[in-house]
């Protein structure tokens, strides 16, 4: 099921950095999506400085793109993604990963509430109920439960999927991250800062696929010293609430 194209604009940002062996395939799952729903979402690919053959992929094949000239992280590509929207006055963004992790057929149901205007952001979640594709790591989704009620202590909300990048925001999202998107841990920083803005965010249960190719952006599930450098920084983003 899709949506009126005419009464919504909606953009997919893609962050890519060194995803030369999925981002075609990444950007054709939108153009088979859109035939197949009769939809008409339009994408942009953040090439955050690739050093592998991303952007020519891009450039041969006629794909939407800005690069930056340095590496910006996950967090600054986004962010430029989020500039773009609010400029070309989108009235939904969606966070989709170049990786091939992000399963096209949840769109719309990440989009509904939004539309309804139920919501001020929707995130797909894989922890709502129990799935039998990929979940990530044991350690890593250790991780993600101490980041979990670490976010429920600050805001009071239970937000079980803090690292998904699966996300969708409406006008007001878009403007806030526009002007401001944390460079660092952007996925729970920026959701714990929404919350403390009083943002409507919904989490919806979706199913992730296995990277097709690359690494991720998040290294050191299995050391302490990134979880507690996250929760500082949610820490910080509480204090400066205040």
């Amino acid at each position: 099921m899709g949506y009126n194209r005419s009464m919504n604009k909606v953009l997919l940002i893609i962050p890519a950095y060194n995803e030369a062996e999925s981002i075609l395939q990444t950007c054709e799952q939108i153009h088979k999506y859109n035939r197949r729903a009769g939809t008409h979402c339009d994408f942009i690919v953040i090439n955050d400085a690739s050093n592998d053959s991303t952007e020519q992929i891009l450039q041969e094949h006629s794909l939407p793109y800005i690069s930056h000239i340095y590496n910006l992280g996950i967090g600054g590509a986004m962010q430029t993604g989020y500039k773009y929207a609010l400029a070309h006055e989108y009235d939904f963004a969606v966070q989709f990963d170049g990786d091939g992790q992000h399963d096209i057929s949840y769109l719309s149901t990440l989009l509904q509430p939004l539309l309804d205007n139920s919501v001020d952001m929707t995130i797909g979640s894989r922890f709502i109920t129990k799935s039998g594709r990929f979940r990530s790591t044991f350690a890593r989704r250790v991780g993600i439960k101490v980041i979990s009620n670490f976010i429920k202590l600050l805001t009071g909300h239970c937000i079980t999927d803090v690292t998904s990048g699966f996300r969708a925001c409406n006008r007001k999202v878009i403007a806030n991250f526009a002007h401001d998107y944390p460079a660092e841990y952007p996925e729970p920083v920026s959701t714990t800062d929404c919350l403390l803005k009083s943002y409507r965010i919904k989490e919806i249960p979706v199913e992730m696929n296995p990277r097709t190719a690359g690494a991720s952006s998040i290294h050191s599930w299995k050391n302490i010293y990134y979880m507690v450098n996250v929760c500082l920084a949610l820490t910080v983003t509480k204090i400066k609430r205040r």
